[in-house]
């Protein structure tokens, strides 16, 4: 990089001078437009912008055009698969249309989930996307910043705000009504004390619309520990159910490493279906019979409705679908 650049930052100004061109006409080449640019002139820019290093200001940048190119999204622990999954379609889904999403975890213990939206909206962002449980003040907040919001993977309505989630009841009743079809009658639950859970909600409905006892309920963490947890205590319990509904694929998977060191067998001792639908649950053994939750759906849902910018503050709910495999106990799919 030439001398006279090497201690400031370099400005588009710089890049005019050195491409001999308008200021206005390096914005034509980095912008796409909107006025066409000579295929030698934009060359002409963009060797200009290689050699002096330059950097376009991406929040001057979008100040200048009145919004920003770029959502964000605050997500509880994009680690957790179920999360990384809906972190990358939403992803696809923004840069389909031109926009690119900045992600923050919510779970820094350091800093306020409040402080978190603040930050994300200071960032000239137009429009924001949470993929977590927002408190009431948490959500008055996001109401009180005036900007184009959705709520995604919720149990139901978020008053005030656009939400978008899945018929969670609906999907586990489904999943246990299929275990219900295999002759098991003692049907356990696995998921989270957190919050009371539309998936609970389904099992209880599932087992009492057969006129089945409710099997052993387990309260665990959504994580994989939290699943390997709740599998040595059903093994280490009186008896073992014949069944499972897990919350979650990850919790799923905890308990099969629980019950694989133990000797128990799925599905032929305890036969088991979860819910989520994400990749790694194709790739355990045996495979996770699974309700699928429509991630790349509910992302295209949830950035079109930024992009759309409308009033709309209801709440749109998917069907998640059973992909059978080989944990409940039915015979592997013919392909």
């Amino acid at each position: 990089m030439p001398d006279e650049h090497r201690s400031r930052s370099v400005t588009r100004a710089d890049v005019a001078r050195y491409a001999g061109v308008s200021t206005a006409v390096v914005s034509y080449v980095l912008n796409d437009g909107p006025k066409r640019v000579a295929p030698l002139t934009k060359e002409r820019v963009l060797d200009a912008v290689r050699v002096l290093g330059y950097r376009p200001n991406a929040a001057a940048r979008a100040l200048s055009m009145g919004s920003a190119d770029m959502f964000g999204l605050l997500v509880h622990d994009n680690r957790n698969p179920f999360f990384a999954e809906l972190c990358h379609a939403l992803d696809q889904a923004s840069a389909d249309r031109g926009r690119s999403l900045l992600i923050v975890n919510s779970d820094r213990s350091q800093v306020s989930t409040a402080e978190q939206i603040r930050d994300l909206v200071s960032r000239q962002i137009s429009g924001l996307i949470v993929a977590d449980v927002l408190t009431a003040s948490e959500q008055a907040l996001v109401e009180s910043l005036h900007i184009p919001s959705v709520i995604i993977g919720q149990f139901g309505e978020t008053e005030g705000l656009r939400s978008i989630g899945v018929d969670f009841c609906a999907g586990a009743r489904s999943a246990v009504e299929h275990l219900i079809g295999h002759g098991y009658q003692d049907i356990a639950f696995v998921g989270s004390a957190a919050r009371f859970d539309e998936r609970e909600r389904g099992w209880t409905e599932a087992l009492s619309a057969a006129r089945l006892p409710l099997g052993r309920l387990v309260h665990t963490p959504f994580s994989y520990e939290g699943g390997y947890d709740a599998g040595v205590r059903l093994v280490e319990g009186d008896r073992l159910p014949r069944a499972v509904l897990a919350a979650s694929d990850q919790i799923a998977i905890g308990m099969l490493a629980a019950f694989g060191e133990r000797g128990v067998r799925v599905p032929d001792d305890v036969a088991m279906v979860s819910f989520d639908g994400t990749v790694v649950a194709d790739f355990v053994w045996p495979r996770l019979t699974t309700a699928v939750q429509p991630l790349q759906l509910m992302a295209d849902t949830a950035v079109h409705s930024l992009i759309d910018g409308s009033e709309d503050r209801s709440y749109q709910e998917f069907t998640a679908q059973l992909r059978i495999r080989e944990s409940c106990g039915c015979p592997t799919p013919q392909h």
